[in-house]
């Protein structure tokens, strides 16, 4: 469904302490470097808790404060990026907060999410050259129902990074005062380089040429796809995501068919969380882009795909990870990679996982969301996977240009292991 989304109020949110001298100019590290310009988001959902007005007030101000004191822990999201991209003027200029009316009742919502809608209930668009590395958005719902929309620039921090804020905002709206700061020393650890002439960019799409869906595998079909891609490799059992990405893969090509575009060299992309594979690793409340991908580019010949993404991921280790501290980036493993293929066209899908993220933590005071929904991140050829809300299955986020979506939502294979939709 359409979404009707009414902006009531706008205002900028301060830390509840001047952040000290010696914090006031951030750096951003080398793998920060190589991240283009947007926006990490989600919209968490929570049911029936703003029946009154006076209801609205005491969240949007229990919200507002929290974030304020959150803001003293994670000084940098309060601060503007400068325009060289290099650092970021912790100045304590703060962060919009935005009210919005949503002229719907909640479970309309939840009956039919609708990616590119869900982004109305985002503060700002989540790409583009913004500044500012932080936006809240509080979306009331006819029937008091809540949507809190939350964007946090990629450039500062990767999918982690974001729920480590979240748990901490959280936290505090709850009154709790045992909290694990977190640790600002991704510069120390990647130094920046001097990348004259490169510009981290996203290879888009008109908008309108782009389809996000979501297709949900229940915990009985994701066993099924694990059991079928076991059969071909004896050796181990895949895991559920190596599973679900070999088993997206292959209907993927099979719908576009493939074999009918011989000059094209196709690859598989793993967003790999680097904290553990560091040494030694790094606690999860290290904030910064540590990440990086693992390529795979599968072979024809070798039908046991789920071997070869788990070794081209298992590259990614502390061998690797010192090169990257040498100044080793994602794009010199991609020219090596495809450097014996010649000149021909390279089409890239990416898989990254928040499975086993905190995604449903997010308790303000009143209870965890009853549903945390992706938005569409109009990035071509992506999948982002997600546990649903009773922990019985995965939700898989597919962004696809719209002929490509047609075909491969019309996969018989495909739809025989996706759920019908329903309520949430």
């Amino acid at each position: 469904m359409e979404l009707d989304v009414e902006v009531v109020s706008h205002e900028i949110v301060t830390p509840s302490s001047p952040t000290a001298d010696g914090l006031r100019r951030y750096q951003l590290s080398f793998l920060d470097q190589l991240n283009p310009l947007l926006y990490n988001s989600l919209v968490y959902f929570y049911p029936k808790i703003c029946d009154t007005d006076a209801d609205k007030i005491t969240i949007s101000d229990r919200l507002k404060r929290s974030i304020s004191s959150a803001l003293t822990y994670f000084y940098p999201l309060g601060g503007r990026m400068t325009e060289d991209q290099l650092f970021v003027d912790c100045n304590d200029e703060g962060i919009p907060f935005v009210e919005a009316r949503v002229n719907c009742k909640l479970s309309e919502v939840l009956n039919k999410p609708v990616p590119k809608e869900l982004n109305k209930l985002l503060p700002f668009e989540i790409h583009g050259d913004h500044k500012i590395l932080l936006g809240i958005k509080l979306n009331v719902f006819d029937g008091g129902g809540i949507g809190i929309g939350v964007c946090v620039s990629h450039k500062i921090g990767d999918a982690l990074s974001f729920f480590s804020f979240v748990k901490t905002w959280a936290a505090i709206a709850r009154g709790e005062t045992m909290l694990i700061g977190p640790e600002f020393k991704s510069a120390s650890l990647f130094p920046p380089r001097d990348l004259k002439g490169f510009t981290p960019r996203i290879s888009q799409l008109k908008i309108e040429q782009l389809v996000t869906k979501r297709f949900v595998f229940s915990t009985t079909k994701v066993e099924e796809i694990r059991r079928k891609y076991s059969e071909k490799n004896t050796q181990t059992r895949p895991t559920r995501v190596e599973a679900l990405s070999a088993f997206i893969w292959d209907r993927l090509t099979t719908s576009i068919n493939v074999r009918s575009k011989p000059n094209t060299l196709f690859m598989i992309n793993h967003m790999v969380n680097i904290r553990p594979r560091i040494e030694p690793p790094l606690p999860e409340y290290s904030i910064g882009n540590f990440f990086s991908f693992s390529l795979t580019i599968p072979s024809m010949e070798d039908g046991n795909l789920v071997s070869q993404m788990r070794d081209s991921i298992k590259a990614v280790n502390n061998e690797y990870v010192k090169k990257l501290r040498d100044g080793y980036n994602h794009l010199d493993c991609f020219k090596e990679k495809t450097a014996s293929y010649g000149k021909c066209e390279i089409v890239a899908f990416t898989f990254t996982s928040l499975c086993r993220f905190p995604l449903y933590e997010a308790d303000f005071g009143w209870g965890k969301p009853i549903w945390a929904g992706s938005s569409d991140r109009e990035i071509n050829n992506v999948a982002t996977f997600m546990d649903t809300i009773t922990g019985d299955g995965i939700e898989s986020w597919i962004t696809l240009k719209e002929e490509e979506m047609e075909k491969f939502d019309s996969d018989e294979e495909l739809l025989a292991y996706v759920d019908a939709p329903k309520s949430l």
